[in-house]
């Protein structure tokens, strides 16, 4: 899996590993229905942030998890209860065999889903960095950094970026958190295909995929298993138009 295109569809119920592209720039009206499918937690949660963009970006991911999440478990998604995993990882209270993960940055989410196994993602705006060097040097492990090294200087803040989507969406498959240092496992950097190379400890076998949700921005998904096959969806551009 590399890429690949989000076909737009309907969330529903679940068939295999999926990842989510939701666009997350909304209207006010939209916005204050995602507002209301919300838990009180979640709410306070959002307002904690400095900046309006950050506070209106949180309402609508989570609002589109629970979407995801609802239509997945046939619940309404105003309904679903949340727990939290050792590590943090959330966890749908009454659905232990369901793993799911969220990320979001800029207007862009995503949103993973696997009905076996554990299952992360993450994705980035590309976004000028000066010393993406140094980042790689003091948190990736030594070949990933000697590899973008070795990287024309064009081609080296898309293949940091991917490699750190690629990183990240592992670590959170895990669970770990940040109890688990970023440098303990190799990932593969671009043009590679997205591939785990190494992890300490006792490796298992996983599945990572390389992710171009939309202009401007580079994921990753990890999913338990090898050579599991993950659909790409993405929500209607209208999607908060039916939140019940």
């Amino acid at each position: 899996m590399s890429g690949g295109a989000f076909a737009t569809a309907e969330p529903g119920p679940l068939a295999g590993p999926c990842v989510w592209s939701i666009d997350l720039a909304l209207t006010e009206t939209a916005l204050a229905g995602c507002a209301a499918i919300l838990s009180a937690e979640e709410r306070a949660r959002a307002a904690r942030f400095l900046r309006p963009p950050d506070r209106t970006r949180h309402v609508a991911s989570h609002a589109a998890l629970r979407v995801i999440l609802g239509r997945a478990c046939g619940r309404a998604p105003k309904n679903l209860a949340f727990t939290a995993r050792p590590g943090g990882k959330p966890a749908l209270a009454d659905a232990a065999g369901l793993d799911f993960n969220l990320s979001h940055s800029g207007e862009r989410a995503l949103v993973a889903l696997s009905p076996a196994g554990r299952i992360g993602v993450d994705v980035e705006v590309l976004r000028p960095m000066p010393d993406l060097g140094r980042v790689a040097r003091t948190y990736f492990a030594p070949d990933e950094a000697a590899a973008l090294a070795a990287l024309p200087d064009s081609e080296r803040l898309f293949a940091f970026m991917a490699c750190w989507t690629r990183k990240e969406a592992f670590v959170k498959a895990l669970g770990a958190g940040l109890a688990m240092p970023l440098s303990r496992f190799s990932v593969s950097l671009p043009p590679a295909p997205a591939a785990l190379l190494r992890q300490e400890g006792k490796p298992g076998a996983w599945t990572l995929g390389h992710l171009e949700p939309g202009a401007g921005t580079v994921g990753a998904v990890a999913v338990e298993g090898a050579g599991i096959a993950v659909a790409l969806r993405a929500l209607p551009s209208d999607w908060p138009r039916d939140l019940a």
